[in-house]
């Protein structure tokens, strides 16, 4: 039989950011502060989404909404990134970025990480946009989700196929 395993992944629900951004574009909408500001929030894209207001002040506050919603939908504020509010003619523009997949420096550092733990007979392998770990107790790989979580990346990780 195969040692026990799980992958360490950093993937967001597609379907609740929709749901996220819905909810947020109609809050918009419908609140008295936005009235007449021109705020709107729109996907630009398949992991892009663009907010845009007439003044900078509304267009940080329809950033902190969506960041609201996206809390309310149990997804981790380190998938979204956002830039910063930029002038394009009379309006203010903000172009946010749903972070998906660990890259190979992120995964390096977690692998490491993992490594300077010495668990006995852990092992780490950078399979694409995803880490796989296996080990020879279960007991051990329950440790390094436990260390994992205790530390920060700077991502959203979550753990898959527990075997």
């Amino acid at each position: 039989m195969a040692d026990p395993s799980f992958d360490v992944v950093s993937k967001v629900d597609r379907q609740e950011v929709d749901n996220a951004l819905n909810q947020a574009a109609k809050e918009l909408s419908q609140r008295f502060d936005f009235r007449g500001t021109g705020t709107s929030i729109d996907w630009a894209g398949e992991e892009a989404i663009t907010l845009e207001s007439e003044t900078e002040e509304r267009l940080k506050a329809a950033v902190e909404v969506f960041k609201e919603k996206l809390i309310k939908r149990n997804i981790s504020l380190k998938a979204f990134e956002v830039g910063e509010p930029a002038v394009s003619g009379k309006t203010y523009k903000v172009t946010g970025k749903i972070l998906q997949g660990i890259e190979s420096d992120k995964a390096k550092e977690i692998s490491k990480a993992i490594r300077e733990e010495k668990l006995k007979g852990v092992q780490a392998q950078i399979q694409g946009d995803q880490l796989r770990v296996s080990g020879k107790k279960k007991d051990d790989l329950q440790a390094v989700i436990a260390l994992l979580k205790g530390k920060d990346f700077g991502i959203a990780l979550q753990f898959t196929n527990y075997r």
